[in-house]
């Protein structure tokens, strides 16, 4: 039986709290161990459901930790970068939330100190191991709609009332595209292959960040060339939706693309022609433990992590290219 690799988690966020930490604690293969927070009322919601974590009162000192394998960072988006390499520097293997940059050619440094360590270092993209996403890209690959021609996706929420959240202040590297972008552009990178070729956008911004994003362009992938178009939005009613059109066929991923089990149970739907509809449901299935399930082989049995950081830089990569194309 392979060894649980202890983790340590940096710094004590909601979504550490409600999502990782109980995902790390529940995941085959890992300890959750260790717990870095100045705030005893903090650490003890995390003792609530994980009784005898360690608690360290400094970042530093869960660094320092000879006990802790692996650091999970939840961090506001300003600081991993810095947190990243600091964890790396102290021979520690991490999976940062994403987005793991502001910048592609930020994780270029991260590559290199990955490599430097020896360590796994990863984004936390999570949908990337969800068997929804798994069987769209299987589905494509086998040709099951044909060509693809095109694809939207959008993803929306409100959190207007909700001013001091992170993803409100520029300062913290805030805005919709960066916090959700990543899903938009990101997912339809890893069903098709393909790299942007021509990217227009436009945004609005409330003090400083955007809330409202529409991008439309054409990728270009193994299968060829198509158009693309994308909404994400911090001012919007809730919706998740991502379509892939071909010449034979359909894939809707309407549900829970993005949050599934959270926002509503996953599911894909298959459209054939002779209004053929099949439908594949996924209930009960946790993107977050399967991501910290992924992680932990690839720490002890060296299996290729399923989201290296060369593809989470592609995602990046276009989320500049939309800031360069943009129109406000």
């Amino acid at each position: 039986m392979m060894k649980a690799v202890k983790w340590g988690v940096l710094g004590a966020a909601n979504f550490a709290l409600e999502q990782m930490a109980p995902a790390i604690h529940a995941a085959k293969g890992a300890e959750l161990y260790a717990l870095a927070t100045s705030s005893p009322d903090k650490a003890a919601a995390f003792q609530a459901f994980c009784p005898g974590l360690k608690v360290h009162a400094t970042y530093e000192a869960l660094l320092a930790d000879p006990e802790v394998e692996a650091i999970y960072i939840p961090l506001p988006n300003h600081l991993h970068v810095l947190w990243t390499l600091k964890t790396l520097a102290a021979g520690k293997h991490v999976l940062t939330e994403k987005p793991i940059a502001l910048h592609a050619r930020e994780i270029d440094q991260i590559i290199h100190a990955r490599d430097a360590a020896g360590k796994l270092a990863a984004e936390a993209y999570m949908i990337v191991f969800h068997p929804q996403w798994l069987r769209a890209r299987q589905l494509v690959a086998e040709g099951a709609i044909g060509r693809v021609l095109h694809v939207d996706t959008v993803f929306s929420y409100d959190n207007r009332d909700d001013l001091a959240n992170i993803r409100n202040k520029p300062e913290t590297g805030g805005g919709g595209v960066r916090d959700i972008g990543v899903y938009t552009y990101g997912a339809v990178r890893f069903v098709t292959g393909a790299e942007p070729v021509e990217l227009h956008a436009k945004l609005k911004r409330e003090n400083g960040v955007d809330t409202w994003a529409q991008v439309t362009g054409e990728l270009a992938g193994p299968g060829g060339r198509f158009t693309y178009s994308a909404i994400t939005s911090m001012r919007m009613f809730l919706r998740q939706e991502v379509v892939f059109q071909g010449d034979k066929g359909m894939i809707c991923v309407a549900n829970a693309p993005f949050n599934a089990g959270i926002f509503d149970q996953a599911q894909l739907e298959l459209h054939q022609p002779g209004q053929s509809v099949t439908i594949e449901r996924f209930p009960g299935v946790n993107q977050y433990k399967l991501q910290v399930e992924a992680f932990c082989r690839s720490v002890r049995d060296g299996v290729p992590y399923g989201c290296p950081l060369e593809f989470v830089r592609g995602t990046q990569a276009m989320i500049d290219m939309v800031f360069a194309a943009a129109r406000v």
